[in-house]
């Protein structure tokens, strides 16, 4: 099923999520939910805030994306990224394992906004996977950047609050509209209330 995806503005992109016990029948239906949505959205990541879930779940695939290149190591071996996608992160924990670097993102909380955000590159990865097993990884590029983007809004955490002030400030009137609009939708009554 598809869901609606959060725009800025909404009170749920902030909370932390709670971490997954274990993998249930909910949990998998969820999943899949986040998906289809992610995939009917054409992006590469969506974490459970976006789609109002304060939970540590997020998903990835980065197969689309020819341009930038993605790194992954398994057991500190060189990995084929394309055969671990798409890529369902429970619990998600990220130790930084290289120097950062600034590159472009996106998010689809933010449609159109677009920005130079500092990120870890490599970085090493530890979470759940959907067997409720620890799994372990190193990840760069692309990979890297996107597990890092999905993992800060598990923690309630923006790619605005990364942006320099500068580009902030750039982006200033858009962001305004955008929440503008959000808060609108979300007072409006149910019945009128409009997709994101």
């Amino acid at each position: 099923m598809v869901l609606e995806i959060l725009h800025y503005g909404h009170p749920a992109l902030r909370p932390r999520g709670a971490p997954v016990p274990a993998v249930s029948p909910e949990i998998r239906a969820f999943v899949a939910d986040l998906l289809e949505t992610m995939y009917d959205a054409h992006g590469i990541g969506l974490a459970a805030q976006q789609v109002g879930r304060a939970l540590q779940v997020a998903v990835i695939d980065v197969r689309g994306v020819k341009d930038r290149p993605s790194q992954l190591w398994l057991d500190g071996a060189p990995a084929d990224v394309p055969s671990f996608m798409p890529l369902v992160l429970l619990n998600p924990v990220i130790t930084p394992a290289g120097e950062t670097v600034a590159g472009p993102e996106g998010c689809l909380s933010f449609p159109e906004l677009y920005a130079d955000i500092p990120r870890a590159d490599p970085i090493e990865v530890r979470a759940m996977n959907l067997d409720s097993q620890p799994f372990a990884f190193r990840a760069g590029g692309l990979l890297g950047r996107a597990i890092q983007h999905e993992a800060d809004h598990l923690n309630g955490i923006l790619f605005i609050d990364r942006m320099s002030k500068v580009r902030r400030d750039e982006l200033r009137e858009e962001l305004d509209q955008l929440q503008a609009g959000t808060k609108a939708a979300l007072a409006a009554p149910q019945g009128k209330r409009r997709a994101g």
